[in-house]
């Protein structure tokens, strides 16, 4: 009998180490806030920043879900055309690519999971923000907002 609850506290512990692991990881990440303003209504949104290449190459690899008001920055040190990609993506994105300004280029809207197919900025941009696919729509994000966020 108590191999048995042994084994059965085992594999109870396995699944919840591991989701404590993310936590921690997602604990541990620079953070910021970001500001998406258009028609003179603010949303705010609480990202973390993916400052490193390894960071940017991570990204939100992996990911089960977002909060609402969740996603990641990406910022780059010089404007340049962007192009991101879904490998390993499980969850459906919407990236936004910001320009220099804080106006936006462009917004890829409900991007697929798992697809290796390009999703690129249509000129040069100096970030990407990714936030759960669906979010432009639901609060009526167009590319004429404008994005703020702190350094």
């Amino acid at each position: 009998m108590r191999i048995i609850l042994t084994a059965l506290a085992l594999s109870l512990a396995l699944p919840l180490a591991a989701c404590s692991h993310d936590a921690r990881e997602a604990e541990h990440a620079a953070t910021t806030v970001v500001t998406i303003t258009m028609a003179g209504k603010a949303h705010r949104f609480d990202v973390e920043v993916a400052r490193s290449d390894a960071e940017q190459k991570q990204g939100l690899k992996f990911r089960t879900g977002l909060p609402a008001n969740g996603g990641m920055l990406f910022p780059f040190e010089k404007p340049r055309i962007a192009s991101f990609w879904m490998q390993d993506t499980l969850i459906p994105l919407d990236m936004i690519f910001i320009r220099a300004d804080g106006s936006i280029d462009r917004i890829a809207e409900n991007t697929i999971p798992g697809s290796l197919e390009p999703v690129a900025s249509g000129g040069e941009v100096s970030a990407v923000l990714e936030l759960a696919g669906g979010t432009a729509a639901r609060l009526g994000i167009d590319e004429s907002a404008s994005v703020t966020w702190t350094q």
